[in-house]
Parts: structure tokens; C-alpha cells; sequence
């Protein structure tokens, strides 16, 4: 994976960087730290989309530089999206402090309208992996996503019974030895719920994914490739 740059800007970029940047956006209670990567693409192919994706719990270690986390985002590049992750408040150089979901919501917002703004004519996607995918779940219809990925989604541990549920292509990948989340609470949610989601189980898996980061990554890949313009088609 490319390396990317230490130096932030105080100014966001009015354009999607032609290379990885790492920037401060404004967001609802000061500034949020932010990271890009341009698609992997064909030359002169546009990116397929631009992903936003947001990481696992801040009060448990959760930044965007997160394995799991990176690795969805290389992932989503590697289908030719451009990608976008970024910490919540009150991480690394975010400004403010942990708000239960709902500011971490408003955050994702101020992230997302800067992607709309710099890539206006392409799908946008959302994703997360534990915390990072109730926020993307919560706020997949308001935002109106395209395409929705949610990686061991924390079922029991948060209000998903409250959840206005997306009606786009929505991919979930749980591992079956999680350890954090109860997979069975997992599998028996996705069981009931008027829409289908993608399920993905991943046997001998646990929440983070040890030694199983290349198998999410196919898992990801494979199922989301459907949904690109053909032109953009990696495969």
C-alpha cells in the first residue's frame, strides 16, 4: 500500500487528489482528520465511486489506520473507487470527544458532502467494520448511498432495531469466532430483516480478522464487483 503523506493541509482540496493526501476538513465541532487514495483504475477510466469508510469504536482503539480498515479500503481502490477514510471526533487530529453515534454521525455527513462535492458524478459508498458499521448502517438512507458494506456490524451492542434500513446493495461479512461480537446475534438479525443484505460468513474468523485480512479482502472484492459500471471492471 502506498504511503501516505505526513503533512495535513489546513484547507481541504476543492478537487479529488490525484494522489494520497491526508487533509483537516471542517466538520461540525472543528476540524476532522482526513485521508485519500485515488482509485486503481484502467488509464483515463473515471473511478467506478468514491467509499467512505469509517473505522471501529474510538474508546477501543479505533482509528482510520485500523487493519481492517485498510484493508477494506484497499480493497474498494483496487475495484477502482476512489477512497476516503477519516477519524471520528476526538482521534488523532479530529477535534471533540466521543458522542455515543450521534455526532460520529454528523461527521460521516461532513465527510461525505466534501466527497459529493469533489466526485459529483459518481456512486458513493459507505462502509465500516464494527462501530464504524452501525454509523455507515444508521446513516446509509439519509445520506443516500449507492452501496453499503458492513464488516462484523455490532449487533446487541447498539440500537439497530431503530435503524431506517437502506434499500441499496448491501454487503455484511461476519466472522464466526468473533470474539467481540456475537455472530449468532449477527446471523439471526440479518435473518429477520425485511431487506437481504449479501451475508458473508468467514468460518474461523475472529472479530479482527487475524491472519484472514487476504480472505476478507476476496470476500469483499467478490461481492461488490457486481455492482461496478462495466467499463470499470477489474476482473
Amino acid at each position: 500500500m502506498r504511503t501516505m503523506s505526513n503533512e495535513s493541509s489546513r484547507s481541504a482540496p476543492t478537487e479529488f487528489p490525484r494522489e494520497s493526501a491526508s487533509f483537516l476538513l471542517p466538520g461540525p465541532v472543528g476540524d476532522l482528520e482526513v485521508a485519500c487514495e485515488p482509485a486503481e483504475t484502467r488509464a483515463k477510466s473515471p473511478p467506478a465511486g468514491i467509499a467512505v469508510i469509517c473505522h471501529p469504536h474510538p474508546l477501543h482503539g479505533g482509528t482510520m489506520h485500523n487493519k481492517v480498515v485498510t484493508i477494506i479500503e484497499r480493497s474498494l481502490r483496487e475495484l477502482g473507487l476512489d477512497t476516503v477514510r477519516f477519524n471520528f471526533r476526538g482521534i488523532g487530529k479530529s477535534a471533540g470527544t466521543f458522542d455515543e453515534g450521534e455526532g460520529e454521525s454528523d461527521d460521516l455527513a461532513s465527510v461525505v458532502r466534501w466527497a459529493r462535492t469533489v466526485r459529483p458524478e459518481v456512486p458513493l459508498w459507505l462502509a465500516g467494520f464494527s462501530f464504524g458499521s452501525y454509523v455507515a448502517l444508521r446513516n446509509a438512507k439519509a445520506l443516500d448511498a449507492d452501496a453499503l458494506i458492513t464488516i462484523a456490524p455490532p449487533v446487541g451492542r447498539w440500537d439497530f432495531d431503530a435503524i431506517d434500513l437502506p434499500d441499496c446493495p448491501w454487503l455484511v461479512v461476519q466472522g464466526e469466532e468473533d470474539e467481540v461480537v456475537d455472530p449468532q446475534l449477527v446471523f439471526d438479525w440479518v435473518e429477520s430483516l425485511d431487506v437481504s443484505p449479501h451475508l458473508v460468513r468467514m468460518p474461523e474468523t475472529s472479530h479482527f480478522f487475524h491472519r484472514r485480512l487476504m480472505d476478507l479482502r476476496g470476500a469483499v472484492k467478490n461481492a461488490m464487483r457486481v455492482y461496478l459500471p462495466k467499463a470499470n471492471d477489474p476482473a
